[in-house]
């Protein structure tokens, strides 16, 4: 599978992936993340049951406080 993660051309060997699970696979560790897929906001709770398929376009940002 190819999509677009992050503006970046990204293969997987899997055909079937959540978000949930590419956070996972890209060792996304912050605990502050928002997730937009085809530019349409996933919420937290929908991430392991989103499927993310050929050809998407996925944005994981994490966010940061500072001062």
């Amino acid at each position: 599978m190819k999509i677009l993660l992050n503006n970046r051309d990204t293969h997987y060997s899997d055909t079937t992936l959540s978000i949930a699970d590419i956070i996972t696979k890209e060792n996304f560790s912050y605990k502050r993340l928002v997730t937009r897929l085809n530019n349409k906001v996933v919420r937290d709770e929908e991430q392991k049951t989103t499927y993310v398929k050929n050809g998407d376009r996925l944005e994981i940002i994490h966010l940061m406080a500072g001062g």
